[in-house]
């Protein structure tokens, strides 16, 4: 009988406990430990301070300008680099259509070093020969450049 009267009063208990709001009340209200409270529960609770939202704002502006700024900067950089890319490789090609326009008579080895003279009449020609090892005479009027042929057939001026 003793056992009878324990587990009625159990039932009651547990009647008690039982939450029969609707499961969207049931989390409009904090039910965690008190500690972990995210507003205040009794009168010895923190103080809640209201934001200001004029300061909120500011703030929030004031990081999304300076974010939006550094990344406009990035991007600017990068955009003369790809320009100044571009560039040295328009002059490559400028450099690479005279070349291929002067006299060759012999076939050209990647990353090989040549030298481009000036005939008297105006002619181009590119030559193995580097100017200091002509000797006492050069057969050119003008020596241009020392060049490199790259491995996509373009011309780098070395000197």
């Amino acid at each position: 009988m003793f056992s009878n009267v324990l587990s009625h009063e159990q039932n009651n208990n547990d009647k008690q406990l039982e939450d029969n709001r609707p499961d969207f009340l049931k989390d409009a209200v904090y039910q965690g430990d008190l500690y972990k409270a995210p507003y205040a529960l009794s009168v010895s609770s923190p103080k809640i301070e209201p934001v200001d939202r004029r300061m909120l704002k500011a703030n929030a502006h004031e990081a999304m300008q300076h974010q939006a700024e550094q990344q406009i900067k990035m991007l600017k950089k990068q955009a003369e680099l790809l320009i100044q890319q571009a560039k040295s490789i328009e002059e490559r090609l400028e450099i690479s259509h005279s070349i291929y326009k002067a006299e060759i008579n012999f076939e050209p080895v990647i990353n090989g070093v040549y030298h481009l003279y000036q005939k008297i009449d105006g002619t181009q020609t590119l030559s193995m020969v580097a100017p200091y090892e002509w000797g006492k005479e050069m057969p050119f009027e003008l020596f241009l450049n020392t060049v490199r042929l790259l491995p996509d057939k373009t011309w780098e001026i070395l000197a």
